[in-house]
C-alpha cells in the first residue's frame, strides 16, 4: 500500500481530499491462479491523522463488510437480479433481506446460504421465532 499527501489546491478535483492511496490486493483461491487488483482511495484526513497503517486496516474493515454482507445479498438472495426498480419496492426489499441476514447470524450461523435453505422448509420456526414473546431477566 501507498499513500501519498496531495499538495496541490484542488489537485485530484476533490476539494477536501488530503492523501491519494493506493493498494494492491493479491487474492489465491485454492487450485486456482492467483489474481491481483489495485484499488484507489481519497481520504480527507491529512497523514498526522490517518496514517498508512491505519488506512490500510480500514480497508480490510471494509471489505470484510462486503464479504459478510454485500457478496450475501448479491449472491445469496441474488439481490442484483431483483426486478423491484420504482417506489418503495426496493428499499423494502433491501430490509427484509437485511434482516433475514442478521437473524441468522445472531443465531449463530456462519452460512446463511444453508441457514435460508433450512428456514424455507420450516416457515414455522421463523414465525414463531417472530411472535414469540421472550421475557428477559
Amino acid at each position: 500500500m501507498k499513500a501519498l499527501t496531495v499538495a496541490t489546491p484542488g489537485g485530484l478535483g476533490f476539494p477536501h481530499a488530503q492523501q491519494a492511496v493506493r493498494i494492491t490486493r493479491t487474492r489465491t483461491v485454492v487450485g486456482t491462479k492467483t489474481t491481483r487488483e489495485t484499488a484507489y482511495l481519497i481520504v480527507t484526513l491529512p497523514a498526522g491523522q490517518a496514517q498508512p497503517d491505519q488506512l490500510g486496516d480500514w480497508a480490510r474493515r471494509e471489505w470484510q463488510i462486503e464479504n459478510r454482507l454485500h457478496w450475501v445479498r448479491d449472491v445469496t438472495f441474488a439481490e442484483d437480479a431483483h426486478q423491484a426498480r420504482t417506489g418503495n419496492g426496493p428499499a423494502v426489499a433491501a430490509v427484509l433481506r437485511n434482516t433475514a441476514i442478521g437473524y441468522h447470524r445472531s443465531n449463530g450461523e456462519t452460512n446463511i446460504a444453508r441457514a435460508t435453505r433450512r428456514a424455507n422448509r420450516r416457515p414455522h420456526d421463523l414465525i414463531n421465532a417472530v411472535t414469540s414473546i421472550q421475557r428477559t431477566q
